[in-house]
């Protein structure tokens, strides 16, 4: 879908907002390298609890997961604060009580596999908000739509089944697989509004 004027500077920034590894640097909480041959490895001296039980990628995801979430709600309370458009309103505030319940259970998922849940959305994520902010009226509306409604969750429902096929810990898979239908009516809801306002 073409990206709407006077915002296209932004369009394929925010196709990040759902799936923030590929615009931020590596997880500082991924496992360290291994050590020469012949050294000791040093995770059979510390107690587990000092780092994260999981897989790089299963790591990986969560923190994309709760940080796509995050972005969901931040870009989504913008909305409440500048549109005028029930529909949109109404989109926003079902972004808010979902991923705000997605954020509490990924994130409660990753304290118990000895990660630190991410707070907020990415750098990167946190800025294309931030010059969402500068938009009014239907630019706005337009814009939030497209990219934090549709293209977000196209990446997000892409990266959760990828997560729910090929997850390497149980309850990780499990939560892709559980969260799966919700984001898929969330890209629904999206991209009917968009044509609505495609039309109008």
């Amino acid at each position: 879908m073409k990206p709407h004027h006077p915002v296209a500077a932004l369009a394929l920034a925010f196709s990040l907002v759902g799936l923030g590894a590929h615009a931020q640097a590596p997880s500082t909480a991924t496992n360290p390298p291994s050590p020469p041959a012949g050294t000791p490895a040093e995770s059979t001296t510390q107690p587990a609890t000092d780092r994260s039980t999981l897989a790089d990628e299963d790591e990986d995801f969560l923190e994309n997961a709760i940080q796509g979430s995050h972005a969901e709600i931040v870009g989504s309370q913008l909305a409440l604060e500048k549109t005028e458009n029930a529909d949109v309103r109404t989109f926003a505030q079902t972004m808010i009580d979902d991923h705000g319940k997605m954020v509490q259970e990924a994130g409660e998922l990753a304290s118990s596999k000895g990660m630190t849940p991410p707070t907020g959305p990415s750098i990167v994520q946190s800025t294309e908000i931030t010059a969402l902010k500068a938009l009014t009226g239907g630019a706005f509306d337009a814009m939030y739509v497209n990219r934090i409604g549709v293209a977000s969750h196209e990446a997000t429902v892409e990266m959760f089944e990828k997560a729910a096929r090929e997850a390497q810990d149980p309850d990780v898979k499990a939560l892709a697989s559980k969260t799966l239908p919700k984001l898929r009516h969330h890209l629904e809801m999206a991209r009917s509004l968009d044509q609505k306002q495609e039309r109008q």
